[in-house]
């Protein structure tokens, strides 16, 4: 029995992890929101739902690329109507949001608790499960894999798995970071520019998947 990864395997699926946490799509959208709403843990928080998201689909990924990306290939319609639909939802929300800057260090009106940190890490997670793209590409990543790294064990496989989750995890470290210390610059009347913009995208995003599986169903 193999105990000892492949260390290739490490900075490969780091690599990975940014390499899907990084293009621009409903979830980065909304952890820039919380970011610049709620500074560095707000936008850490989302990032980290993502994060859990991206682990749990490229485990699934690592156990069976063929049975698992199958099943969700069958099942896409509803899982993209699902995530559509979340996502217009939260895009609704959050367009008719009252702009607030919060902070960590004030007590009262304006400042940020746990629980508003808390409840960002299962919509985030949600978001990036429910998004069929995001899904399929991440185990169609898994099916190249081998041309760049061999993985033979379920050794390998956790590794990987915890690598792609470094990997995303570094990414929005860096991202709620850079977003933090630029935070200080918005007045109220950006952050609600900022959150109808990013409340049109992410109603926007929703509608397209809606949309898509809409016109698959009359043609």
């Amino acid at each position: 029995m193999q105990l000892v990864p492949n260390l290739l395997i490490i900075p490969v699926g780091i690599v990975i992890g940014v390499l899907v946490a990084a293009p621009v799509g409903p979830v980065n959208v909304l952890c820039i929101q919380r970011a610049i709403e709620r500074g560095f843990w707000g936008g850490l928080a989302a990032g980290i739902g993502a994060m859990l998201g991206d682990g749990l689909i490229a485990l699934f990924a690592s156990l069976g690329v063929g049975a698992i990306s199958g099943a969700i290939e069958y099942h896409r319609q509803t899982i993209q109507i699902v995530g559509g639909l979340a996502l217009i939802l939260f895009g609704l929300k959050l367009y008719v949001a009252p702009p607030r800057l919060m902070s960590v260090q004030a007590e009262g009106e304006g400042a940020a608790s746990l629980r508003d940190y808390a409840w960002d890490i299962p919509k985030t997670f949600f978001l990036t499960i429910t998004n069929p793209g995001a899904v399929l590409g991440l185990f169609a990543i898994f099916g190249g894999i081998s041309t760049f790294v061999e993985v033979h064990s379920y050794v390998d496989a956790l590794t990987m798995v915890a690598s792609i989750m470094g990997g995303s995890f570094m990414w929005w470290l860096g991202l709620s970071r850079l977003i933090g210390r630029l935070r200080h610059r918005f007045s109220p009347a950006h952050l609600a520019y900022t959150n109808r913009i990013s409340g049109v995208l992410l109603i926007g995003f929703g509608a397209l998947l809606i949309g898509e599986m809409v016109l698959k169903m009359l043609t």
